[in-house]
C-alpha cells in the first residue's frame, strides 16, 4: 500500500548570530547581542511531510535536504476519546480540564457549533450584534451572534441583466467544442506521448539490459548501441530478439523480472543526497570539491535505473523529485549479471567491450568509448591489475593529456561526476584502464583520452566479475 504524504508549510523565525550586524544611522532599535551588533529575526520556510510510518519529515525546500525526522505521535485510543466525550456530555467533566488540553479546542468548537455561536463578542454599538433572550426576557451575556437574515423579494432584472444571463444557441456551443483543444490525461499504466520515444523500444532495451547485452542508457530510442546489443543478445542467449512480436516481448519481460516500467516512491534518503550545486569543467576547480556527487535527484535516480535523465523527466512531467513520497515511473532493470569473466575484448570497430567466460562463451557486451585520434587507446593484450570502487583520479599533465591551463598534478575527488566515474579497472599498461563516466548518454558516441569508458552501472557490473590476471585484448 502506497503511503500518502500531506505537505504542511511551516514558517519559522530564527535569529542566528551569523546574520547579526550593527545598524548605524538606521533609526531602528534591535536587541543587542552584547558585542555591538544586533540580532535580526530571519524568516525561513520548511516543508513538513508525513511519511508512511507516520513520522514528520522536515525538508529544506531550497536544497531538498532532510532537516529532521520526528517520531509519530501516539493517538489516543478511540474508546478513551469517546469515554471522555461522554463524560463531558453528561456534565461529569469540565470542558476546560487542563489535563486534556489536546481535545479542549475541538470540544469547545463542537459546543459553539451546537449553539450556533461561532463569533467572538463584538464591541457595543455594532449594528450586527444583538443579545440572546432568555426565557425570562432577560439578555444572556456571552458570545454574540450575527443578526438574523431578513428575507426580501428579488428585484426585477434589468435589460442588461437579461443580456448577461442569456444562454448561447446549441450551434454556438458545438462550434466552440470543435475548435477547442483538449489534452487527454494519461491513464494509469500508459506512457505519456514523448516525441521520438517508443514504449516498445524501452521494452527491448530492458530485455537487453537484463540479459547482459547492454544498450547503454535506456532512452526509448533505436540507435547504434541498441542494434549492437541486439546482435550480442543472440550470441549470449542463443535466440533472436523478436522486436516485431509484442506478445513475445511481454512474455520475456515477465519471465526475466516483470514489466519494463514500474512505480517507485522517492525516499527521504533520495531527497537528502548529498548533492552538489554544479560540477565545474576545469580540473583545478574539481580538485577543490570534497566529492563530485550528483547534482540533482533526477540525475541520481536516472543512473540507478539505467535511464536517460531526459526520459525520466518526460515519464514524470509533474513530479516533484525533491519531495519524499512522490511516486514516479522508472525502468525495471532487473538483477545484474554475475557470471565470472575470464577474458575481455575491447573492440574498437564495434565500440563495444565484450566479456567471455572460461569456456570462451560471450556472457556480456557493453557499449564503450575507446580512445580517439588525438589520444588513441593501446593495442595488443594486457591484464587487469586491480579494481577500485569510487576512486580518486590523479591528473598528471606530463603523463596524460593537458586539461585547460592546469599544468600541475591534481587529485580529483571521487564521485559519479568525476572523470572516471565510480569505477577504475586498472590495466598492466600504465595509466590505462576501464572506467565509468559522468555522461552516460554519450557512451559509444564520443571519444576518450585513450582509456575504455563505460556507463557507471556497466563498469560496476563488470568490475564485480573480474579479478587481477584477466586479459584485456584491444582489437581494431
Amino acid at each position: 500500500m502506497k503511503a500518502a504524504l500531506f505537505p504542511v508549510l511551516s514558517g519559522l523565525l530564527i535569529a542566528p548570530e551569523a546574520f547579526a550586524g550593527p545598524l548605524p544611522n538606521s533609526g531602528l532599535e534591535g536587541r543587542s547581542s552584547g558585542n555591538g551588533s544586533y540580532l535580526l529575526a530571519q524568516s525561513y520556510d520548511f516543508d513538513v511531510f508525513i511519511d508512511q510510518y507516520g513520522r514528520e519529515v522536515v525538508l529544506d525546500p531550497q536544497t531538498g535536504r532532510v532537516v529532521e525526522i520526528r517520531p509519530p505521535a501516539v493517538p489516543r485510543p478511540r474508546a478513551e476519546e469517546r469515554r471522555l466525550q461522554r463524560e463531558w456530555e453528561l456534565g461529569r467533566r469540565d470542558l476546560y480540564d487542563d489535563r486534556d488540553l489536546e481535545i479542549i479546542e475541538r470540544l469547545r468548537r463542537e459546543r459553539l457549533r451546537e449553539e450556533r455561536r461561532m463569533r467572538e463578542e463584538p464591541l457595543y454599538g455594532d449594528d450586527d450584534f444583538y443579545r440572546r433572550q432568555r426565557g425570562t426576557g432577560e439578555e444572556e451575556r456571552g458570545i454574540g451572534e450575527a443578526a438574523p437574515v431578513e428575507r426580501r423579494p428579488l428585484e426585477e432584472p434589468t435589460q442588461d441583466d437579461r443580456e448577461l444571463a442569456s444562454v448561447p444557441e446549441a450551434s454556438d456551443i458545438d462550434e466552440a467544442i470543435e475548435q477547442s483543444t483538449i489534452d487527454e490525461p494519461t491513464k494509469p499504466g500508459e506512457m505519456p506521448r514523448i516525441a521520438g520515444v517508443s514504449e516498445e523500444v524501452i521494452g527491448y532495451q530492458v530485455l537487453l539490459d537484463r540479459a547482459g547485452a547492454s544498450p547503454g542508457v535506456i532512452d526509448g530510442r533505436m540507435g547504434d548501441n541498441v542494434n549492437k546489443a541486439i546482435d550480442a543478445y543472440k550470441e549470449i542467449t542463443g535466440q533472436t530478439l523478436r522486436t516485431y512480436d509484442k506478445e513475445w516481448v511481454a512474455a520475456e519481460l515477465e519471465a526475466t523480472g516483470g514489466p519494463a516500467l514500474i512505480e517507485y516512491t522517492i525516499t527521504p534518503e533520495d531527497a537528502a543526497g548529498p548533492y552538489v550545486a554544479s560540477v565545474p569543467d576545469d580540473y583545478g576547480e574539481k580538485a577543490k570539491l570534497e566529492k563530485l556527487a550528483f547534482t540533482s535527484v533526477p540525475e541520481a535516480l536516472a543512473e540507478r535505473f539505467h535511464m536517460d535523465e531526459k526520459l525520466l523527466r518526460a515519464l514524470n512531467p509533474k513530479a516533484n523529485f525533491n519531495r519524499p513520497g512522490t511516486v514516479i515511473r522508472v525502468v525495471n532493470t532487473g538483477e545484474p549479471v554475475t557470471r565470472d569473466v575470464a577474458r575481455i575484448v575491447a573492440d574498437k570497430g564495434r565500440r563495444q567491450v565484450r566479456a567471455y567466460d572460461s569456456t570462451g562463451k560471450l556472457v556480456s557486451a557493453y557499449p564503450a568509448t575507446i580512445g580517439s585520434d588525438a589520444t588513441p587507446s593501446p593495442s595488443g593484450t594486457h591484464e587487469v591489475t586491480r579494481v577500485a570502487f569510487d576512486p580518486n583520479y590523479t591528473y598528471n599533465p606530463k603523463i596524460n593529456f593537458k586539461q585547460g591551463d592546469n599544468d600541475k598534478v591534481l587529485t580529483i575527488p571521487p564521485g559519479p561526476n568525476g572523470p572516471v566515474g565510480t569505477i577504475w579497472i586498472a590495466l598492466s599498461k600504465p595509466t590505462y584502464g576501464i572506467h565509468g563516466t559522468p555522461e552516460p548518454s554519450k557512451i559509444g558516441k564520443t571519444s576518450s583520452h585513450g582509456c575504455v569508458r563505460l556507463t557507471n552501472w556497466d563498469a560496476h557490473e563488470l568490475a564485480k566479475r573480474v579479478k587481477p590476471g584477466v586479459t584485456v585484448e584491444f582489437s581494431e
